[in-house]
């Protein structure tokens, strides 16, 4: 059997060359906006998570951007805790939550379907993260179309 020489690898190491980058770095025009959408259910994947990361991207890169929360995607927007409410049971536990958090804090908008947060999970409005709107299930697609209407950027999420 042949003998490894490589050397291993060490805890600081770079693996990749994380400074290049290939393409511009866009910026919004005045105006533009974007609209990302969830039909997820939280903590089924990394795709809440990473999802509200581009949102916030999106923002700091001038766009007026929105997210949707709906069918399943509304429960990314609940409030969490144990053994209370706020309290990260481990580390990570409210990464979402934060993220939300930290997106309307610099000027994003979150809208949460009615319809999903009652008849699919049972919640009312009071269990949303303070500062999600709720809205009406009959303006998730018009909500879709004005983002449409405006030539926006829109980033669809599905997942099952």
């Amino acid at each position: 059997m042949p003998t490894v020489t490589a050397t291993p690898n060490q805890k600081g190491d770079f693996l990749v060359d994380y400074e290049e980058k290939l393409f511009e770095d866009v910026k919004a025009e005045p105006g533009e906006k974007a609209l990302v959408t969830f039909h997820t259910v939280a903590f089924e994947g990394s795709v809440g998570l990473v999802n509200l990361l581009q949102a916030t991207r999106l923002l700091r890169k001038g766009f007026e951007t929105s997210v949707l929360l709906y069918g399943p995607g509304v429960t990314l927007g609940l409030q969490r805790g144990f053994p209370k409410l706020g309290d990260e049971a481990f580390p990570g536990h409210l990464a979402m939550n934060n993220q939300i958090e930290k997106f309307m804090k610099e000027g994003g908008k979150v809208y949460a379907c009615r319809f999903g947060l009652q008849a699919l999970y049972g919640h009312g409005e009071g269990a949303l993260i303070p500062g999600i709107r709720p809205i009406a299930p009959q303006d998730v697609l018009d909500l879709i179309l004005l983002h449409r209407r405006d030539n926006a950027f829109i980033l669809d999420t599905w997942t099952l």
